[in-house]
């Protein structure tokens, strides 16, 4: 079984895999991620390797627990993938779309997909139907549009995500919503619509914190799913621990 950690800014997400199949899953503080994997190992006795994406974010001490009890893979910029990476600067792809792309040549093998990840950033990344990955694109995410009109403007207010009832906005609140959310999805839209222009037979993935807001939203046909980058991750695992 494999131990599959992901380090974000503000949790933890940690989730054990029987081969393919997602067996457990939990977001926690970091602070408490010792003890959840000592609740994992007495659950299942059997994990015995591990990956770790966003090491940085841990302390010294917990990564050097984990490495001593699991063999443990410490995803970085040197790690090798399952696919052919075209990025110009593969040094500064980050590991999340790393995962993201991995996920996407396993689950939909010798197609043309885009991944779209919508989270603190939307991120497009687009690999093909030869396993090559060529890149993508990096957007604010919605909270982001949110918080950028509060803070970067004298007297627009910080609301909470809302779906808007028109795209007319007959009040500031309203106006705001309108033009954050179908900003969104019209972009989301376009991009599809832009890479479907080209690639006639194009699988889209939407996954991330706003996938479910989003999806029912989207014109385009989609994919949804949630656990889309740790099964990226344990992915990158069993491709590296074949080798």
């Amino acid at each position: 079984m494999n131990l599959v950690i992901d380090v974000g800014n503000t949790s933890v997400k940690l989730a054990v895999f029987e081969g393919d199949t997602l067996k457990h899953k939990k977001a926690i503080k970091h602070d408490f991620i010792l003890k959840h994997i000592h609740f994992l190992n007495r659950k299942y006795p059997t994990i015995s390797n591990g990956i770790i994406a966003s090491v940085a974010r841990l302390k010294d001490s917990d990564v050097a627990y984990i490495a001593a009890n699991f063999d443990l893979l410490e995803l970085n910029t040197s790690t090798k993938l399952p696919f052919n990476n075209l990025y110009t600067t593969p040094h500064t792809l980050g590991i999340d779309r790393m995962a993201l792309v991995s996920a996407s040549v396993k689950q939909y093998p010798k197609k043309n997909a885009l991944v779209i990840d919508a989270g603190t950033c939307i991120t497009y990344d687009f690999v093909t139907a030869k396993n090559e990955y060529l890149g993508g694109a990096i957007s604010p995410g919605i909270r982001m549009r949110y918080k950028s009109l509060n803070r970067l403007t004298a007297n627009l207010p910080l609301l909470e995500t809302e779906i808007p009832n028109n795209i007319t906005g007959s009040s500031t609140n309203s106006s705001i919503h309108s033009g954050i959310v179908f900003g969104v999805l019209n972009e989301i839209d376009g991009v599809i619509d832009s890479y479907q222009q080209k690639y006639s037979d194009l699988t889209v993935i939407l996954t991330g914190g706003d996938a479910k807001f989003l999806s029912k939203q989207l014109k385009s046909s989609i994919f949804a799913n949630s656990n889309f980058l740790l099964e990226g991750l344990n992915y990158i695992l069993q491709f590296n621990s074949s080798e």
